[in-house]
């Protein structure tokens, strides 16, 4: 338990994190997310922190130690895409019931679950994410896993933590740590090669990996290991091969990264996939990084080359839209990487940010927004519904951009709404992908179901109508006794 501890407190004391830094060491201690209230962690416990980040693994099969309730639906729970096995959405438990815990039958059963497992699929390894209940009741999760890894011949990786330590953040660095245990540096590949990365903090939404990828393969950089989206476990257990990498979402994952640099001198660097100048941007900095590591410099032309000709491509797309929403205002309720990097890209098209929120954002996102914006008034942390529908009713945005808890929100506003969260069903990353983020802001604003929702009722506009309503009703009524009765028999009337 002692150890735990240390290893909470060493994610805490993150030097790689900028805001961190600011903190004198009582403040440190404290973590970065606010504490969480008794029974209020759900959807946001450290439990689900560390399933969101390795989830989208896609050939290892996702084991929840606990309740069948803290397993929930897995299979289209986020918008990863995979490329090939579909066995991560499977959904795996040991499904502990009251009795189990009296009995203490929650080891075995977990020992049971693993073999089970093993001999119907066959993975390449395990993951075992302990939960709230069998972390109080104290299962020793690892010496379980231990002892299948050795049993059954293949790797069984516990993920420790149960919700109760803490927030999603705290769990998205927990799940770090255990790649960094036990899998990255398991295995020595064969075919290692001086223009290697690794890409951290990306999940693949909507596979919009799969826009950059093929940028990337043009100039002949080879992406080692993508963490987590599209990843396989071969391919994690040999990213400490990689000559660089860039880091998408540092609040998840920069723990990983800064040891990753430390143990195998793997250099990062944080940038975005979202925009046209931040997608140009990401791929100097990769190509920069892997000449300091001994690549040939010729890659820095190549790959100028290439940015010219997708910059060219994409702007000569994106000009047919300029006209139609050039001077358009936007509110973008979300957080993260996405809450100056979707800014940035919005606005090399002429579109107006009227507001951003900032609540799961760093300090480095926040100075990014600032440099963009010019200022820092358009930035919130948090906006109470009331707020949000009172902004959008009274026509300050032209659209709104969330996720789908605040969509309705939009709707009853009668304002147009773009989910640019997990959920979305468009991939948004690079050039082409940004192509796409504003067509379908085109084709939100511009849908005429807008204008007819916004006009007034009949009844409201035309007192007339109005007025006859209870005539109308009264009439109706009847009409419908008439229709009930019409063509029966007097038997029939009078059984009536």
């Amino acid at each position: 338990m002692s150890s735990l501890r240390a290893k909470i407190q060493d994610v805490f004391n993150e030097p790689a994190c900028e805001q961190n830094r600011r903190k004198d060491a009582k403040a440190r201690k404290e973590g970065c997310s606010k504490p969480l209230t008794p029974g209020a962690a759900a959807g946001g416990c450290a439990f689900d922190g560390a399933k969101i980040v390795l989830q989208p693994i896609t050939d290892v099969a996702h084991l929840i130690h606990g309740p069948l309730a803290c397993e929930g639906n897995s299979w289209d729970n986020r918008g990863a895409a995979s490329s090939g096995p579909t066995l991560w959405r499977t959904s795996f438990t040991t499904d502990l019931t009251e009795l189990d815990v009296v009995l203490g039958q929650g080891e075995r059963k977990l020992f049971k679950a693993i073999r089970e497992i093993k001999e119907a699929y066959g993975p390449p390894a395990i993951f075992v994410y302990p939960t709230c209940v069998t972390a109080l009741i104290g299962d020793d999760i690892e010496a379980v896993c231990k002892r299948a890894a050795e049993k059954f011949g293949l790797p069984v990786v516990p993920v420790n933590a149960p919700g109760f330590f803490g927030s999603k953040n705290l769990g998205n660095k927990l799940a770090g740590e255990a790649l960094l245990e036990r899998v990255i540096g398991t295995v020595e590949p064969d075919d290692a090669g001086p223009h290697d990365i690794n890409i951290l903090g990306e999940f693949n939404l909507a596979g919009e990996f799969w826009l950059v990828k093929p940028l990337l393969d043009r100039l002949g950089i080879r992406v080692r290991a993508c963490i987590p989206g599209d990843a396989h476990y071969l391919d994690i257990a040999c990213a400490h091969r990689a000559r660089a990498a860039m880091m998408v979402c540092s609040t998840a994952l920069i723990n990983l990264a800064r040891k990753m640099e430390q143990r195998w001198d793997i250099p990062f660097f944080e940038g975005s996939f979202y925009g046209i100048t931040d997608t140009s941007e990401a791929l100097r900095q990769i190509s920069q990084l892997l000449v300091k590591k001994g690549a040939d410099p010729e890659i820095l032309g190549r790959t100028e080359a290439s940015i010219a000709e997708e910059e060219a491509i994409a702007w000569k797309k994106l000009a047919a839209y300029r006209p139609r929403l050039e001077g358009k205002r936007v509110l973008l309720n979300t957080g993260g990487v996405k809450s100056w990097s979707v800014v940035h890209a919005l606005m090399e098209i002429g579109i107006e940010i009227v507001g951003t929120s900032v609540k799961k954002s760093t300090v480095e996102d926040k100075e990014r927004i600032k440099q963009i914006l010019k200022d820092d008034n358009h930035m919130f942390e948090q906006m109470a519904p009331r707020e949000l529908y009172a902004m959008l009713s009274e026509h300050k945005a032209d659209i709104m951009l969330s996720g789908g808890r605040t969509q309705f929100i939009a709707l009853k506003a009668k304002t147009p709404w773009l989910d640019i969260n997990q959920e979305r069903q468009h991939p948004y990353a690079g050039y082409d992908g940004m192509v796409e983020l504003v067509r379908q802001i085109d084709l939100a604003i511009h849908n005429p179901i807008w204008r007819q929702v916004r006009e007034p009722a009949p009844w409201d506009c035309q007192p007339a109508v109005r007025e006859e309503l209870p005539r109308m009703k009264s009439e109706i009524a009847t009409l419908h006794v008439v229709q009930e009765f019409a063509g029966t028999t007097a038997d029939d009337f009078g059984e009536r």
